[in-house]
């Protein structure tokens, strides 16, 4: 059984457990603000809501200061804090930054995690697109970047009319990179991109892409955009950029610098050989290189870049609540991890605490000695870095009471073993009938900052044995007693020393020959904790390897080296020793062998290691005047213990050397004369670094904790946990205690602990996709265990009960709409996909509408291609690998019917005003734009009639989507078409996507040049962009039933995606047979519609 004392001011609660600690929670929050993006002028709401003991008081902080509440933004009822009109103003009147909420009651104030308000915004370009000269079959590259919240969406146009976002040849990267493989003639022309997000869309500035014909030579390959090192979040997706060019086409592959296997199921290869990898994890660390090499050859060429994956800070300790007596001293720990290493900032009550004379913090400690009054508060430890903070509270009570009994008297100390003390006491002189337990404090005597352990027992005894403890230590001991009102004064503090103990493993021999005849066996002094008491003595024992006698010398404790002579020369001998306390003999170390030197190389130096710092050593050494004949240098080397050998420094000159290491490490240092023979015989020795802080260890108490943990997802609310026993013999029953909260729990009163006897359990009535840390410990008789390393496992999700909330829907110019939406309202939801469907009312009468899939990651979506004069509607839901939520209201967007008389846009009732805003000087402008236009419209449309000569177009009929070829009709205009991303290929134009089994390439291959008889033009693919009927876009529409469902698997990637599964059919195209050249495609003539030729007079026009 456990005693368990659970202390406030004015009353001492007394509980017993067989196992695990429940005390009860004063004060914590159940709902804290979280990070969120608004747009300007929008409402927006800051959750905060506290529970405890009432009234609970709640106030906000902004940046660390006080909030002041307006008629514009003010506290709700239940805590949260309100904006009615979100502002972006300059200087402090922005309602952009960190907020914080506090609860105050009457045991104190607790502080919540940050939230960060940012305000939707799109800056200018920080990279314009870049004119540039390519050659015909080459590749050419633009990129722009941009700096917005949220991030935006980057689409790129070819002469004003918008690019696919992935094709055969073209790929466009999120980071705003447009790469164009196999450059046609017809490509040239200008190119620029567009950033929309939900506060705005701009427009970069244009760049030329200029062909000049190719030249038939052979060039090596050539990466002209290499990946580049970048920190990714946890979770979240990197791509690595490959881009290269040579004659022939270079064939991409990449792998690791470490040689581990890529991760096929988190990568793919997009375009022609840029690298995705997919909700990054921290074994996606490290550098990957990309590899360009000529088929059929070895000529290549490497770039590579490194990957450093970020996580937030986790809580792996957490401060517990203490009671302790006034003149006491409390203790909380708190270690988180993270990267980059989190900071540890300790608050009391809602502010920072500063360090004093009885304060102090020290790693990821807080220590109060002393304690008075006014300490009795609630502690907050913050552990936060670049990617957020996390925070964990435990409260000090300090127990005062006028009642209380006095201290204990006459307390006596008596050693019993190397690792125990017999404590005994008298019980107090006053109220003594009223103690119901006493608390045993001790802690080593020599030191600073030392830990202090408590041990409470019953009040049925006066003696106890402290059975922990370190050899040959001066420990002090001081008893405490409690009664129902209070604890007493601490009693007089007494002294005593545990006995020293044999050592517990014998020193490491370094050694040396100064000559052919001798060795110099030198080692290092074992540190107290392995000594275990004075050294009062070696035994040294030798002998050559064809002999089995042994000879054996004693030497005093007080020596570290021994010489031995008249040895044979060029003969193994093998060494060992021994060491001794006043308890006995310790174990001998392991044979270490020894050569003795020949006399025709040089000899060993005399090697000297003295430790300057927690950093640097200094090195030196000497040769005797017959060792150093012929000789040209040294060599030394050095290695930290269990790492491989590092190269040597040559020393020619000097003899001696600073060495630079790491602090608390042990090293082994070799050093070596060397002449234009051979190297010489080798000088070893062993040297440990010291620690820059001198922190003591804390013991280990028996037994060990269980191991083999291993745990699985059983359902969405529970998961199955198994261990195995440690190797240890017992006739007392066993018990254990199951640990289990959230990953990155900030109320340590939440910890669940479960109890149990066997060695498995199930933890049921767990939140559905939830990452949960579970640990187990073990108990038997009044011992536990440590905790076992901590296991991971998140419950499975649930399907999305919500649809997704705040869609909105706006037209951004006259056939775009953008569409934006957040998470569905409900905690922990997990989506994977959302899936837009809209359609016209004429397509959804018939039963139709289009769809787009998008990942889960993105909250808005292009719809483009939209008919002038119809009204659109629209809904979106989400879905998971468990299902699919249910489709959000129908939103209608109505698109005027005549674009050209201004850009007054319409959106649906309840959504935010348009972009654009037109005065009746720019309607004005647009009028007499118009007529001038349609002027010149009938002038060239004259004079073509007056020549009277038809052209004939080059191009297709022939559309593929997701159900496969479809010849549409004449009377059609020419589109835009695309593969659904459904489509199982792995070809890519004339290359293979492939992963190699027993490699670490993912490898991509294709041609250079483009056969004369592929149609795969850009300027032909644009000329068919006006249709009509517009039944898919760039992000991949098909259309479904009434249902809103369809009917075939598909994921997409939007703006992550490239390859075959979504081209236009002129650049799917395959090459005829024969060899290639460097020439452009045939023209072909067609003829010309009417409707063609209109729009060929406006171009010119």
């Amino acid at each position: 059984a456990v005693l368990l004392l659970c202390a406030s001011p004015d009353r001492l609660l007394l509980y017993v457990f067989s196992a695990g600690i429940l005390c009860f929670s004063e004060l914590f929050f159940t709902k804290e603000p979280r990070d969120v993006t608004v747009m300007r002028k929008e409402a927006v709401i800051l959750d905060c809501q506290a529970r405890g003991e009432a009234p609970v008081h709640i106030r906000w902080l902004k940046s660390g200061l006080k909030l002041v509440e307006s008629e514009r933004v003010y506290l709700l009822p239940n805590g949260s804090l309100y904006f009615s009109e979100v502002e972006s103003r300059r200087g402090d009147k922005s309602d952009e930054g960190c907020y914080q909420c506090l609860a105050q009651n009457k045991f104190g104030t607790i502080l919540s995690q940050k939230a960060r308000l940012t305000i939707a915004s799109m800056s200018s370009f920080a990279l314009q697109p870049t004119s540039i000269v390519v050659t015909e079959g080459s590749v050419a590259r633009f990129s722009c970047k941009i700096s917005a919240h949220p991030p935006p969406i980057i689409t790129w146009e070819f002469n004003r009319v918008t690019l696919p976002l992935s094709t055969e040849r073209i790929t466009v990267l999120p980071s705003g990179v447009l790469q164009i493989h196999g450059i046609q003639r017809a490509d040239a022309g200008h190119y620029r991109c567009i950033a929309t997000n939900i506060a705005s869309r701009r427009r970069s500035a244009e760049a030329t892409l200029t062909v000049t014909p190719c030249v038939s030579f052979h060039l090596l390959p050539h990466i002209i955009a290499g990946p580049k090192n970048m920190s990714v979040s946890l979770h979240q997706s990197a791509i690595l950029e490959c881009l290269a060019t040579g004659n022939p086409r270079p064939l991409i592959s990449w792998s690791r610098a470490d040689g581990k296997s890529i991760d096929v199921y988190n990568t793919k290869v997009l375009g022609n050989g840029n690298l995705l990898i997919t909700d990054i994890k921290p074994q996606h660390g490290g550098v990957y290189m990309c590899r360009a090499t000529t088929p059929g050859t070895r000529n290549y060429t490497v770039s590579s870049a490194n990957i450093t994956v970020l996580a937030p800070p986790s809580l792996v300790e957490w401060p517990e609540s203490l009671t302790r007596p006034r003149a006491g001293t409390a203790r909380f720990v708190c270690h988180a991890e993270g990267v980059p290493t989190p900071q540890i900032t300790w608050f009391k009550n809602g502010e920072k605490v500063q360090s004093n004379g009885r304060i102090k913090m020290y790693h990821s400690k807080l220590v109060i000695n002393q304690i008075i009054l006014e300490d009795d508060a609630i502690y907050q430890c913050q552990a936060e870095n670049e990617l957020g903070s996390v925070l964990s509270m435990a409260r000090l009570i300090v127990v005062m009471s006028e009642d209380r009994p006095s201290a204990p008297r006459n307390i006596r100390a008596d050693t019993v073993s190397s690792s125990a003390i017999l404590l005994a006491w008298e019980r107090p002189q006053y109220n003594s009938d009223k103690v119901i337990a006493y608390s045993v404090h001790y802690m080593k005597a020599e030191g600073l900052n030392n830990e202090e352990y408590q041990v409470v027992i019953g009040n049925d005894t006066t003696r106890y044995i402290i059975d922990d403890l370190e050899p040959a230590r001066n420990y002090t001991f001081y008893v405490v007693a409690y009664m129902p009102m209070g604890a007493s004064r601490m009693s007089d503090h007494v002294f005593q020393h545990t006995f020293e103990d044999v050592p517990l493993r014998a020193p490491e021999l370094s050694l040396t020959s100064r000559s052919p005849t001798d060795i110099q066996v030198s080692w290092q002094r074992l540190p107290m904790k392995l000594s275990r008491g004075h050294v009062s003595g070696y035994r040294l024992s030798y002998r050559t390897s064809s002999e089995s006698g042994v000879s054996q010398i004693e030497l005093p404790g007080e020596k570290t080296q021994y010489f031995l002579e008249n040895l044979q020369p060029d003969t193994i001998y093998l060494l060992r020793i021994a060491a001794a306390t006043s308890a006995g003999w310790g174990e001998q170390s392991a044979w270490t062998s020894h050569r003795t030197p020949k006399a025709s190389i040089p000899l060993a130096p005399e090697l000297h290691l003295e430790p300057l710092n927690c950093t640097t050593i200094l090195a030196r050494w000497h040769l005797t005047p017959r060792g150093s004949a012929r000789m040209q240098g040294f060599k030394l080397f050095y290695h930290e213990e269990s790492q491989p050998e590092s190269a040597p420094f040559l020393q020619f000159a000097l003899f001696s050397l600073f060495i630079v290491l790491d602090p608390r490490k042990k090293y082994h240092v070799k050093l070596l004369a060397y002449n234009v023979d051979e190297d010489g015989y080798q000088a070893d020795q062993t040297v440990s670094t010291p620690g820059c802080v001198s922190v003591r260890d804390r013991l280990v108490p028996p037994p060990p904790p269980p191991h083999n943990v291993h745990v699985r997802t059983n359902t969405s609310t529970s998961v199955f946990l198994k261990w195995s026993r440690p190797a240890f013999s017992s006739s007392h029953a066993v018990n254990y205690t199951v640990r289990c909260n959230p990953v990155g729990l900030q109320n340590a009163s939440l910890v669940l602990y479960l109890q149990t006897n066997e060695q498995s359990f199930v933890v049921r009535d767990l939140e559905p996709n939830t990452k949960y840390e579970f640990a187990v410990r073990l108990h038997i008789e009044q011992l536990s265990s440590p905790w076992s390393p901590v296991v991971y496992q998140t419950t499975l999700p649930e399907a999305p009960t919500q649809p997704p909330s705040n869609v909105k829907v706006t037209l951004i110019e006259e056939d775009t709409a953008l569409v934006s939406w957040k998470l569905p309202d409900e905690p922990n939801v997990a989506v994977t996909h959302y899936t837009v469907l809209y359609a016209s009312r004429n397509t959804w009468a018939a039963g139709k509408w289009q769809m787009l899939r998008k990942e889960g990651s993105l909250t808005m979506a292009l719809l483009e291609n939209l008919k002038p004069g119809q009204v659109y509607l629209v809904k979106v839901s989400a879905s998971n690998q468990m299902g699919d939520g249910p489709f959000s209201q129908v939103l209608e967007l109505a698109v005027r019917a005549d674009p050209s008389a201004g850009k007054d846009i319409r959106f649906s009732s309840g959504f935010s005003d348009g972009f654009y805003h037109l005065d009746q000087k720019s309607m004005t402008g647009i009028s007499v734009g118009v007529c001038i236009a349609l002027t010149c419209i009938i002038i060239c449309a004259f004079i073509i009639i007056c020549r009277g000569k038809n052209r004939y177009f080059g191009g297709t009929n022939l559309i593929i989507n997701s159900l496969g070829p479809v010849q549409p009709s004449s009377q059609k205009k020419k589109k835009w078409s695309f593969f659904s991303s459904d489509m199982k290929k792995e070809s890519f134009g004339h290359g293979i996507v492939s992963y190699q089994a027993g490699t670490t390439m993912l490898t991509y291959e294709e041609e250079l040049c483009i056969s004369p008889n592929q149609p795969s033009t850009l300027q032909g693919l644009l000329e068919h962009s006006g249709d009509t009927e517009r039944s898919s876009n760039s992000d991949g529409s098909h259309e479904t039933g009434d249902s809103g469902r369809y009917s075939h698997d598909e994921t997409e990637l939007t703006n992550l995606s490239s390859g075959p599964n979504s081209r236009p059919p002129s650049l799917s195209a395959e090459d005829s047979s024969g060899d290639s050249d460097c020439s452009g495609p045939a023209e072909e003539h067609h003829e010309l519609s009417d409707e063609r030729e209109i729009d060929l007079i406006e171009r010119v026009c």
